[in-house]
């Protein structure tokens, strides 16, 4: 049987034809789909919504005394002391600053731990909330002095009569300084 260039161009069109079919279909189907498109946008909807459900449950499960800071998504429970076993599983208080009223100090660990609970205080801005509560007790702070201090400078940890915050974290690969973050207390209505 003799194939004229009629039956081979229609022969390779089809041929053609099926294989961009083809491509099409397991590259681009989702893009071209609206209707996946939708599906997917509200299934991503469904998981924030849960997202926030659980952030709103989980104050409760902290316990008591806890820190939240919105602008990094922190949600972390608090413990008195800063030895490596409290700050393994918890925000570390230190001992010798207050509870409520004047000075509060806080420290975690930023990375190589399981839980890092500063890992992102270096994004924190001026102004940024901080929410301390303590038992019955809540206070917000907003963040006014970023500061990259020496590992013995323990100044910013000293009593006052403002009311404040100290957060204190290590300086990425400079074991020599320790980042600290103070906010001071605000009111509101």
């Amino acid at each position: 049987m003799l194939y004229t260039n009629k039956i081979i161009n229609t022969i390779s069109l089809i041929i053609a034809i099926v294989i961009f079919s083809i491509f099409n279909f397991i590259f681009f189907e989702k893009e071209k789909n609206p209707i996946s498109q939708i599906q997917e946008v509200i299934s991503i909807i469904e998981e924030q919504k849960e997202e926030k459900e659980d952030i709103k449950s989980l104050p409760q499960s902290l316990g008591e005394w806890y820190i939240e800071i919105p602008a990094i998504n922190l949600i972390a429970p608090i413990a008195e002391g800063t030895n490596l076993d409290i700050l393994s599983t918890k925000v570390g208080h230190f001992t010798d600053t207050d509870l409520q009223n004047g000075n509060v100090g806080l420290a975690a660990h930023n990375r190589g731990y399981e839980n890092n609970f500063f890992k992102d205080l270096k994004k924190l801005k001026m102004d940024d909330k901080i929410i301390y509560t303590y038992k019955d007790f809540k206070k917000i702070y907003i963040v006014n002095k970023i500061e990259i201090i020496e590992n013995s400078d323990w100044s910013y940890l000293e009593k006052s009569d403002e009311n404040k915050i100290t957060l204190i974290t290590c300086v990425e690969n400079e074991p020599e300084y320790r980042r600290c973050i103070q906010g001071i207390e605000i009111i509101e209505n």
